[in-house]
């Protein structure tokens, strides 16, 4: 029998106190795509870590293709033939596509002749894999899904016959995941190598042959997808059954919490990127706003959120009118908090420890003052409270935000404004990097939420948590609200119509 593509044996790895892998051991199979699964903080991410070089196990032993190989930075790694696509893609967005395939790999001072090369594999890899690509494009103007295919087409260049994908289709549409999907698989097909390492069961059931399943560290189950299936993988990640949480709540008929009139919001070139939009959310209801990315959802949230100025509408908060001139300091201060789409860029400061990201925004809140200054042991001590009651991993206040999991960096954000009792929360991609156990965790705290007589809007780009969660879901396209329709009335197949501008018998209805 031939000898495993890539082979981890006994793979050690401890960061102070957290013992991240725990004698981890692994074999895949080469022209196989492996599904590595597990909660946030399982430990996957760091696996992989070590597989591209990015840390140096203690203990343990790589085997490429058979034979031991020592890979101690991502140069050893693509050496031996191992390239990696990182949940957040390392390009340059200013560059041009073929400019950024061949950073790193120029092949001299002049580099005339690596564009060429560059070029020229740009469009093998097109028609070979399908990975096609505007090789002159502006890589920071091209779509999520695109600036993907730049991530695999670079590893491909630097001769990657394995490759890691590290959370792949969490930024992406359904659509865009799709098209990766049918990538991955001409990939398998002419021999190549794939760890998939991702939390979504669906995903893993469509597109792996096999998957790995760790827990707290430790490897816990390898097995053929054929022979599972996504509850009982559940129950292997999180140790316990998973039981979703119940939609018993009906949608109350308080009053109006959040009010939104006749809203247009233009970028800074004068472009309408929300327009004319008008909508208003009860006490005890959860509104869902769906859309394909870039379709002004992100714009809507933050002019309500005070964060982007509004060219023209009115915007009211628990009856209250909210200025024009309003920012988000004073919207939050009139009962309003605020989960931002992209953790990184607008909901924490990854450098701070996270007491201090656990307190972004309401630094000056008494409970966290002495005096003019920060009561550095009440701002730990509340976000240790914060970390038990929202299961964040490692519970440790002070360690760096930055080496926490993108899903316990989520926990962070959402502790933080859910805790704050707001009137109306906005909550945009809640479980974006998420796993499954803590997706059931966060729908339940937002339920819990309308179930006090909260008003909640819910952005999402997963059909099924708007349908899971959602008592009323808008559709917009184009910038503009192209309907509305409770949840019970209509199903995805209406709702993902809508979202390409097109009514039930496939007729353009957006101009």
């Amino acid at each position: 029998m031939d000898a495993p593509a890539i082979e981890l044996i006994g793979i050690d790895k401890r960061f102070g106190a957290v013992h991240a892998n725990r004698a981890v051991s692994l074999a895949v199979r080469a022209g196989t795509i492996h599904g590595v699964i597990g909660e946030n903080g399982a430990g996957k991410s760091t696996l992989m870590s070590i597989l591209f070089g990015f840390y140096e196990a203690d203990s343990g032993e790589i085997r490429v293709h058979g034979r031991p190989a020592r890979i101690l930075n991502p140069a050893d790694a693509i050496a031996a033939g191992i390239g990696m696509v990182h949940q957040h893609f390392m390009l340059v967005a200013p560059m041009r596509v073929a400019e950024n395939v061949m950073l790193g790999a120029e092949g001299g001072a002049l580099t005339a002749g690596g564009l060429a090369r560059a070029r020229a594999e740009i469009a093998r890899f097109g028609r070979e894999y399908g990975l096609l690509v505007d090789p002159d494009a502006i890589v920071g103007e091209l779509s999520v899904g695109l600036q993907q295919r730049v991530e695999i087409i670079k590893a491909l260049y630097r001769g990657a016959e394995i490759l890691i994908l590290d959370e792949p289709t969490g930024v992406l549409t359904p659509a865009e995941t799709e098209q990766l999907f049918r990538v991955l698989d001409e990939l398998r097909r002419q021999g190549r190598t794939i760890l998939l390492i991702t939390h979504k069961l669906r995903e893993i059931m469509a597109i792996t042959d096999t998957v790995s399943v760790m827990r707290r560290g430790e490897m816990v189950a390898h097995l053929e997808t054929r022979a599972t299936n996504p509850r009982a993988l559940a129950e292997l990640m999180v140790g316990r059954a998973i039981q979703p949480p119940m939609r018993d709540i009906p949608a109350a008929e308080g009053r109006p919490l959040l009010e939104v009139e006749n809203l247009t919001v233009t970028d800074a070139r004068g472009i309408p990127r929300v327009r004319n939009v008008s909508f208003s959310i009860r006490a005890g209801e959860i509104l869902g706003i769906a859309g394909v990315s870039g379709n002004g959802q992100s714009e809507l949230v933050e002019a309500i959120a005070g964060m982007m100025p509004r060219a023209s509408g009115a915007i009211r908060i628990a009856g209250r009118a909210v200025p024009e001139a309003a920012d988000a300091a004073r919207i939050r201060a009139m009962g309003l908090a605020h989960v931002p789409e992209d953790r990184h860029r607008m909901g924490l400061v990854t450098a701070f420890p996270a007491y201090e990201s656990a307190m972004l925004g309401r630094q000056d809140a008494p409970r966290y003052r002495a005096g003019p200054f920060v009561d550095l042991a009440a701002a730990i001590a509340d976000t240790a409270g914060k970390m038990a009651r929202f299961d964040v991993r490692p519970p440790d206040p002070l360690l760096k935000t930055a080496n926490f999991s993108g899903g316990n960096q989520q926990k962070i954000v959402l502790a933080r404004e859910i805790e704050t009792d707001p009137d109306v929360l906005i909550v945009a991609q809640p479980t974006r990097g998420v796993d499954i156990g803590a997706i059931a965790f966060i729908h339940r705290r937002i339920l819990d939420l309308k179930a006090a007589g909260k008003a909640i809007l819910l952005v999402s780009v997963e059909l099924d948590e708007l349908f899971a969660l959602a008592d009323r879901i808008l559709v917009m396209c184009g910038g503009a609200l192209v309907g509305t329709r409770r949840r019970e009335e209509t199903d995805q197949n209406e709702i993902g119509l809508m979202m390409a501008g097109l009514d039930n018998a496939g007729a353009e209805a957006v101009p």
